[in-house]
């Protein structure tokens, strides 16, 4: 555990502060942002219903602006603080990204009781395809790897 004096500590005592804001300005209570080298480079709030976008999550909001600070897909280097757990969404940019920490306040227990239940999708993700209540199905024309085999073939391309 670290000291209430630690960096982690003061970046999400940030993070709650982006959070709490929200929640005055009409929005959802999670607040996130993004570190490199002791210098925040970009923060976010949650703006799903402010923009009706599911995917504008705080931590998504936050990597999408230091990626465009940065001027670069990759957040190597980056550490992610955030309100709350990340939900599979946002645990999944994270690792897109590239993120090398994320550090979180809140646990999806207290999501939960705000009214916002992770955990139904932590447990979807551990259940077959098959018992899931949205269909997903693999409909493969003769075309389907096409695209991948452009991407092999195009010399330029910049590879992540």
């Amino acid at each position: 555990m670290t000291s209430p004096e630690s960096p982690d500590h003061t970046w999400l005592a940030r993070a709650v502060d982006l959070a709490t804001a929200n929640v005055a300005e009409g929005g959802g209570p999670f607040g996130a942002l993004i570190v490199r080298d002791g210098t925040v480079v970009a923060t976010g709030q949650n703006r799903v219903t402010r923009d009706l976008d599911p995917t504008a999550h705080a931590e998504v909001v936050a990597i999408r602006s230091a990626c465009r600070v940065l001027s670069d897909f990759s957040l190597a280097g980056c550490i992610l603080y955030t309100s709350c757990e990340p939900c599979p969404l946002c645990l999944s940019a994270a690792l897109w990204a590239r993120v090398d920490r994320v550090v979180f306040a809140a646990d999806r227990d207290d999501a939960a009781r705000g009214g916002f239940d992770d955990r139904a999708f932590y447990d979807l993700f551990a259940t077959p395809r098959s018992e899931w209540s949205m269909t997903v199905d693999n409909v493969r024309p003769a075309d389907a790897a096409a695209p991948f085999d452009a991407w092999l073939d195009h010399e330029s391309r910049t590879a992540y």
